[in-house]
């Protein structure tokens, strides 16, 4: 009798972990996916400078923005990111980290429009819908000469 308790005892909280798993790896799946597309469309516009396919393949039409100095739009953002692009062909930017939670995706990173500039610390914010980018949101920072600590800025 003793054996049976326990064996039943096992079998409820193996039941238990895997129902939990099961009811977590949905959102934690969802996150995840928010994460390569927002990583992907951040890197394929700002490393590969394929600006319109990265629209085109990863945001929503009525892409809303947030930058005070881009209009709303994919259109307005291709408008936008094109010409700067084209005038820095060896622009980049590093990813520094990359936190989600739900359907925002935050991006720190580092762009720099060459090899010699510091470039910016800047945070991107997506929010990802039904595998598009449908909302942007940036906060921007130089990177300057003399800090007065040693931390860097990422």
């Amino acid at each position: 009798m003793r054996g049976f308790r326990y064996l039943a005892v096992v079998a409820l909280v193996v039941l238990l972990i895997a129902s939990f798993a099961v009811s977590q790896s949905k959102p934690q799946s969802q996150v995840e996916q928010n994460k390569k597309i927002a990583v992907a469309f951040l890197s394929m516009i700002f490393n590969d400078h394929k600006v319109e396919e990265a629209f085109k393949q990863y945001a929503d039409p009525g892409y809303k923005q947030h930058n005070p100095f881009a209009a709303s739009g994919a259109q307005a953002a291709i408008n936008f990111l094109g010409p700067y692009l084209k005038s820095n062909p060896e622009a980049r930017t590093e990813i520094k980290r990359v936190i989600a939670d739900g359907d925002l995706v935050a991006i720190h990173n580092n762009p720099k429009q060459n090899a010699n500039d510091r470039g910016r610390a800047v945070v991107d914010i997506f929010r990802i819908e039904n595998g598009k980018v449908v909302e942007h949101w940036d906060v921007v920072q130089d990177v300057p000469e003399k800090s007065a600590n040693t931390n860097t800025m990422f």
